[in-house]
């Protein structure tokens, strides 16, 4: 039994044989012919390679990468004395690869020292930094790097959380560079400095109504996923589920320009 949007298609192909043949009772052969053509109209935009380019470009940019799926693989097993050396090799290969790159990369330069004009890095810096990563001679992800720091300073070290969030390279490359004495989840970083930030605004006399905390909360959480925020993501999920721009200047109005540069600034420095 055809589904209701099957029919639909199915009317579709039909007319479609009516106005080509010019007949009111179209042969199957016919109507065969007009789907071909329907489909053939559809490909057209696709034969544009700027139309592709901007395709490609678009999902680049919204593209984000949450594992919740997939179980952690044990690479460092027991604390015992080879499982430490282990991770020794592991960490120091780590900071080999800091020392070794951080004249190329954005990333590792922005957390050595910010330049001016730069107060956070970008979502697309990042997975160059991870990529870069995996390749030869490192062979590393944030996740061994994670254990192995995890066997040898255990005290310093919290959970990554069951999200595999690839902003948590900016927590392993701030504690390598001993710009924290602790290595947590970027998230729970976002989330304490998030706090801070509300805190000082009620010091300041500042109230958010209910329905502003809740957007406050959507703009942290993603900032926690990808580093920064501007206007355009929030003609993205889950915002433009909520309204998108439009609501939010209604709820923030002059305002929201300096709330977004101090969240920013705050959350992911």
């Amino acid at each position: 039994m055809l589904k209701r949007g099957e029919f639909s298609f199915c009317d579709k192909k039909i007319e479609k044989a009516k106005a080509i043949f010019n007949t009111e009772t179209p042969t199957i052969e016919q109507v065969k012919k007009a789907s071909e053509e329907l489909v053939k109209q559809a490909c057209i935009p696709f034969d544009n390679s700027s139309f592709r380019n901007t395709l490609i470009i678009i999902k680049q940019k919204n593209e984000q990468i949450i594992d919740t799926v997939s179980k952690d693989r044990v690479i460092i097993v027991g604390f015992d004395e080879k499982a430490k050396e282990k991770a020794r090799t592991i960490v120091d290969t780590f900071r080999r690869f800091i020392e070794e790159n951080k004249n190329e990369l954005t990333t590792i330069q922005l957390i050595y020292d910010k330049p001016y004009g730069r107060r956070h890095l970008t979502y697309e810096e990042i997975k160059q930094l991870a990529e870069s990563i995996k390749k030869p001679p490192y062979f590393l992800t944030p996740e061994v790097i994670w254990q192995a720091y995890e066997q040898l300073e255990k005290s310093k070290v919290r959970g990554a959380g069951p999200q595999k969030l690839l902003t948590n390279i900016i927590s392993l490359m701030r504690f390598a560079l001993e710009k924290s004495d602790v290595l947590e989840p970027f998230s729970d970083m976002v989330d304490r400095r998030f706090n801070d930030w509300l805190a000082q605004q009620e010091g300041l006399g500042k109230r958010f109504s209910p329905e502003q905390m809740e957007w406050l909360t959507m703009i942290k959480e993603h900032i926690a996923t990808s580093l920064s925020i501007g206007i355009d993501d929030f003609e993205m999920a889950p915002f433009n589920q909520r309204g998108g721009a439009v609501k939010i200047y209604q709820l923030f109005g002059q305002q929201l320009n300096g709330i977004l540069e101090e969240l920013n600034e705050r959350l992911a420095a």
